[in-house]
């Protein structure tokens, strides 16, 4: 009688459960730890307008969407109401009140939220607001009726 060794047929496989793991980990690492650009998640439709371009590099951004949202620089302001507003506005801005700030609203934005905003501003004391525009498009023509 002759007795067969069942081992040697056995062939060594590959068990992926612990490799989809792996690398399921390593993505949520990535995605957690990616930053993002404040300025590419939101699209805003600036108006036109005719003039010079400032240089706002170490201004205070505060961008205003379509839906009448505020962002101020990397923050979202979670209400929209005016004082949450100036909370936020207080925080990030700090004690500096002659730091320049540059209002950045969607051009179909809520006129209400604008003026929330430069309220908020006036009410913290900052004085030196500019409000960002994008070039008027090559149309020729001035003005409308």
């Amino acid at each position: 009688m002759r007795i067969q060794d069942h081992r040697a047929f056995d062939e060594p496989d590959i068990n992926l459960v612990p490799l989809i793991d792996v690398i399921l980990v390593l993505i949520i690492f990535f995605v957690v730890t990616t930053t993002f650009d404040a300025r590419s998640v939101l699209k805003l439709q600036l108006p036109t307008a005719q003039g010079e371009t400032n240089d706002a590099n170490k201004a205070l951004s505060v961008l205003v969407n379509a839906d009448g949202r505020y962002f101020v620089d990397d923050r979202e302001v979670l209400r929209d109401d005016l004082e949450s507003l100036k909370a936020t506005l207080a925080d990030v801005g700090g004690d500096d009140r002659d730091r320049p700030v540059l209002l950045r609203a969607d051009a179909r934005t809520p006129h209400q939220a604008v003026v929330t905003a430069y309220d908020a501003l006036g009410q913290l004391g900052f004085k030196r607001v500019m409000i960002a525009t994008a070039p008027q498009a090559d149309g020729g023509g001035e003005g409308g009726p």
